[in-house]
């Protein structure tokens, strides 16, 4: 027996309290884990999560203080990943995962949400992201009415600024005025070829190798393709754009008829195409999708529901599980 009432044992209740309150991570810390165990990069993580990369690097030195473990090694101007980082990785999404399932849960009623969602996307998420993400919603939600609308990435920026759709799902846009966005995860860009093309034997390609090499690209208006454009100036290479097309489809289907190539992104390319993907490095093209909002607009309960499927859906993407 002991009593909680003297000054000795208030003084260790107190104590234990402490050491417990200090233990207790924020939901942040684990965000911002997630976003520098993916990019494996400050710089770019701290662009993902919209915060400067001083007060990233901090939150993760709070984070490794509390955990009482080194998550990421810093070697020269690069970032290894611990065994300690693997090892917690697992948990840390899990752990945001059921805190955003349980957000919904508490939000929404499945039996009384009702309502009209319009969605305007791309034609790449289109073709599996979207449809995965409307299943979702139909079943939970059977009085919802859900319309997509497929648009160019201008285009989705554009009519959610005027109001024409509810929320958007493409990559971030270069000017953000009157947009929010939310990043789902990063997707990177590959060569795509017939298995004819020279280089279809290849692991992975420089893409200083592409110099002078015909690709068909998307047009410059495109976000993508001035993102490609930065990326082989930084390497100093010049490819040979001997077409332009606006959408993926064609684009797959010239190559298949010739040896020209495509640089499209890793998930727009149907298994059954019969071409052959090429990862590029040195640099790696990346491009980020995300929800766009109306800045200060109104978040309808079906556009959260939404927004909470299309994370879910991101996610079972990055593990390898859709």
């Amino acid at each position: 027996h002991f009593n909680l009432d003297s000054p000795k044992e208030k003084a260790k209740n107190n104590q234990l309290i402490n050491r417990w309150h200090r233990s207790i991570m924020e939901l942040r810390h684990l965000r911002y884990f997630v976003a520098v165990y993916e990019c494996r990069s400050f710089r770019r993580a701290a662009e993902r999560v919209h915060v400067t990369q001083s007060t990233l690097s901090h939150q993760m030195a709070q984070l490794e203080s509390e955990l009482g473990e080194r998550l990421f090694d810093r070697v020269g101007k690069g970032l290894r990943v611990t065994e300690a980082g693997d090892l917690f990785i697992v948990f840390a999404r899990r752990a945001l995962q059921e805190v955003d399932a349980g957000v919904q849960a508490l939000s929404e009623n499945a039996s009384r949400l009702q309502g009209e969602l319009c969605v305007g996307t791309t034609h790449t998420f289109n073709l599996r992201f979207i449809p995965g993400c409307v299943a979702s919603i139909c079943a939970q939600h059977p009085a919802v009415r859900v319309t997509v609308t497929e648009l160019t990435a201008e285009s989705v920026c554009r009519q959610l600024i005027d109001g024409a759709i509810d929320m958007g799902l493409s990559y971030r846009p270069g000017d953000m005025s009157g947009l929010e966005f939310e990043p789902l995860y990063d997707e990177q860009m590959v060569l795509v070829v017939a298995p004819s093309h020279k280089f279809a034997r290849r692991k992975r390609l420089r893409l200083a190798e592409l110099h002078r090499q015909p690709l068909v690209l998307m047009p410059k208006e495109f976000e993508t393709r001035q993102m490609l454009d930065r990326c082989f100036s930084a390497c100093g290479a010049v490819p040979s754009v001997v077409a332009q097309m606006s959408t993926i489809a064609p684009m797959l289907g010239l190559v298949q008829k010739s040896h020209i190539g495509a640089i499209v992104s890793e998930n727009a390319l149907d298994s059954s195409a019969g071409l052959v993907r090429i990862p590029l490095e040195s640099p790696t093209p990346v491009r980020t999708p995300g929800i766009l909002w109306r800045a200060g607009g109104t978040r309808s309960a079906p556009m959260r529901s939404f927004a909470a499927i299309a994370r879910r859906e991101a996610a079972n993407r990055r593990h390898g599980t859709s």
